[in-house]
């Protein structure tokens, strides 16, 4: 006699049939449904009842027997009689090297109306975390071609750092500029809730022909639902890990985190999250930490260096997604609205940036140079009120002097034209001739003192 037990268990977790679901509800930019089986996070599709076209969605919350969803486009024509069909996965993110030179949106399709070539491996966007043990120390520096980023927040490999200024100030011009002149072997970029117009003229002016060819461009803009450009972030990255598993040097570049964080406020709040600090549910700051620990440098892999622009709202640099930021990355440019208004480009604040690595990255010499450097500049800017008034008479303090003296080339050093391409080895000449300037300064004033 056959037995049947094991051809009955199989049967049993055969489907012979797609459960669907119908809609109940329609709130904003949240749909509800029931009855069809499906998880946080899955795809599925929504049929319009009269044979209307389909639309993309994707499971943001389950509560009770209800199910919240978030359409991935307009929902005109949507109505309670609206199929919905659950699809078998999640989002999944094409990769390869197709992908160099061209722009994609949130789910990897082209916008450049071209077709891509068969994608050579297709990987959730959702990535495993990292274990500890397997990075390696990040001791390598990263040229970004920014003179006043490479002497005084240096870079390596692998490292994560934050560009935090308000609306205005030059973030997008500064990041062309990085993308256009490192020398890392990828750029990974993410233009999220961007106006349309900043994207082209991103691509266009601040990228470049050159800088697009080793370069992939991932784009959610402003007009986008809230789910498409939180997941621009996750394409972007996960398209970076592939080119990083690829023993390639990646820079991943993010305009902006904050935009982000606000996708993910607008669903939080939108399936009933607790509103938190000046509205941020607390799924924000949980979902940062584990997307910016992605990057790194890993054994036998290549290394992911990754700059985040933070939006900070008012000017006010102790926003939420701004300090909240800062506790987790590696180090801070800060971008100065004032410097800004007085056409000194990049206006990055040198007082108030820091590479939290720099010290294990550059020799003593380099150092000890950095410090001089900033000290100078310091003492320029505790008195500049009295400078710009005619109030200081030269003579009366001599470390003020000596600053005056140095002035107009740390301006030089610190200031630099989009469209100039400065060598590490030269920005660096720059540095240590200023200092020996210093040195001759402190020289001569000695002999003057003492006698020869």
């Amino acid at each position: 006699m056959i037995d049947e037990l094991p051809y009955i268990d199989s049967l049993a977790g055969l489907r012979f049939g797609r459960q669907t679901g119908k809609l109940t509800a329609i709130h904003g930019g949240v749909i509800e449904a029931s009855g069809c089986d499906v998880h946080q996070g899955q795809l599925v599709e929504i049929i319009q009842a009269k044979g209307g076209s389909r639309i993309k969605a994707e499971v943001v919350g389950l509560r009770d027997k209800r199910i919240l969803l978030m359409p991935f486009s307009d929902v005109h024509g949507l109505c309670l009689n609206s199929t919905v069909v659950p699809l078998d996965s999640s989002l999944k993110v094409p990769v390869g090297n197709h992908l160099l030179g061209r722009v994609v949106d949130a789910m990897g399709a082209p916008l450049d109306r071209a077709a891509l070539p068969a994608a050579e491996m297709v990987l959730s966007s959702y990535a495993e975390p990292i274990n500890p043990l397997d990075r390696t120390p990040i001791n390598e520096t990263l040229s970004t071609g920014v003179k006043a980023i490479d002497v005084f927040c240096t870079l390596g490999r692998g490292q994560r750092i934050g560009i935090m200024a308000g609306s205005g100030v030059g973030k997008s011009t500064l990041l062309g500029m990085m993308a256009k002149h490192t020398d890392a072997d990828v750029i990974v970029i993410a233009l999220i809730g961007e106006r349309g117009r900043e994207v082209g003229d991103f691509i266009r002016e601040s990228l470049g022909e050159d800088g697009l060819k080793r370069s992939v461009v991932v784009v959610a803009s402003a007009e986008q639902p809230a789910v498409l450009r939180r997941q621009a972030a996750y394409t972007a990255t996960t398209i970076a890990e592939w080119f990083r598993d690829k023993n390639k040097n990646v820079l991943l570049i993010m305009d902006s985190i904050t935009r982000f964080a606000m996708a993910q406020r607008e669903i939080g709040l939108s399936t009933g999250e607790p509103i938190g600090s000046r509205g941020y549910p607390s799924s924000v700051f949980s979902l940062l930490p584990p997307l910016l620990e992605r990057g790194g440098t890993l054994k036998n892999k290549g290394t992911i260096t990754s700059i985040y622009t933070v939006l900070v709202e008012g000017d006010d640099i102790n926003e939420p997604v701004a300090d909240h930021m800062r506790s987790i990355l590696d180090g801070h440019v800060m971008l100065s609205r004032e410097l800004a208004a007085l056409g000194h480009y990049p206006a990055i604040d040198i007082q108030n940036s820091i590479s939290r690595l720099a010290s294990s990255l550059l020799e003593a010499k380099e150092s000890s140079c950095i410090k001089l450097l900033r000290e100078s500049l310091a003492i320029y800017s505790s008195s500049r009120d009295l400078i710009d008034l005619g109030a200081y008479e030269p003579g009366r303090n001599q470390q003020l002097d000596k600053a005056l003296k140095l002035k107009p080339e740390l301006d030089k050093l610190v200031t630099q034209n989009p469209s100039d391409t400065c060598q590490w080895s030269q920005t660096w000449k720059h540095a240590f001739s200023i200092v020996n300037t210093r040195e001759q300064i402190d020289s001569e004033k000695a002999k003057r003192t003492y006698g020869e």
